[in-house]
């Protein structure tokens, strides 16, 4: 049995020891600083730089920013990009609970409970979407 003043050995760690962990992520954040900067810079050095009076204009979402502001436009792209981050923010979901969901154990009831609620979550998305294109939410006319 131990007392209150038992003392274990303690191994001394390095400082080095501990920074070899970081240095995956370092090197990781290093390599898109470089790949982000080296793309700018080439682009500048390499891409075509000519200018003109039609190379000039704005240009936004499909149409020619002629005219008044009050002019309808078709909203195709932005129901298509919602529609993405929807299920965009499913699949982030859907990780964590991915690798958690294998690892639980059945003896604790827990993994019951974690595939039912990803089932609701899943068949509240997937009724959404259905819904969605019932209404015609997707249709281009």
């Amino acid at each position: 049995m131990l007392s209150p003043t038992t003392t274990f050995p303690v191994m001394p760690v390095l400082a080095e020891e501990y920074l070899s962990h970081y240095l995956p992520i370092a090197l990781l954040v290093v390599m898109a600083l470089v790949f982000g900067f080296g793309n700018l810079v080439l682009t500048s050095i390499l891409g075509p730089s000519r200018k003109g009076a039609v190379k000039g204009t704005v240009y936004e979402s499909g149409m020619n920013p002629i005219g008044s502001a009050r002019h309808r436009f078709n909203v195709r792209f932005y129901i298509v990009a919602m529609t993405f981050l929807v299920f965009d923010v499913e699949i982030v979901f859907l990780y964590p609970w991915a690798t958690v969901f294998p690892n639980l154990s059945e003896a604790s009831g827990l993994s019951a409970m974690f595939l039912a609620r990803m089932l609701f979550f899943i068949l509240t998305s997937v009724l959404a979407f259905a819904y969605a294109w019932r209404k015609g939410v997707f249709r281009y006319d």
